[in-house]
């Protein structure tokens, strides 16, 4: 398989876990938002980012080229500060937030972040 094939799979993943995570936090857990603790509006955020951080890869797998590098590099900041941003309210939020909430997103925060490595690793590959 080719170089842009992979990374254009790599982009189709990360898009996809994006919408997952935006169906995920903006639409189920509102509906339980006493078993996870966050507050509504700080879901409907971290939803809102998903949905951007999606359109990106998605349409990055489709149109992708040659120079595919630096597209890779700006999804891997950006899923880093997603993960720094929902760290920041996992803090922000602790005294509201449900043990089911803070795994939740811890959960989530660990799969991002094995992506994040493995599209900087990517990104940086000879």
């Amino acid at each position: 398989m080719s170089t842009i094939k992979k990374i254009k799979r790599l982009f189709l993943f990360d898009g996809l876990g994006a919408l997952l995570t935006a169906f995920l936090v903006g639409v189920v857990l509102p509906q339980f938002e006493t078993a996870f603790g966050m507050p509504t509006n700080i879901l409907a955020l971290l939803s809102k980012l998903a949905l951007v951080l999606a359109a990106y890869s998605l349409t990055c797998s489709v149109f992708v080229g040659a120079s595919w590098r630096i597209y890779l590099k700006l999804i891997a900041i950006a899923n880093l500060l997603y993960c720094l941003l929902t760290l920041s309210l996992l803090y922000l939020n602790f005294s509201s937030l449900q043990t089911l909430g803070l795994l939740y997103f811890l959960g989530e925060i660990g799969i991002i972040g094995v992506l994040v490595f493995i599209e900087f690793r990517m990104a940086l590959r000879n």
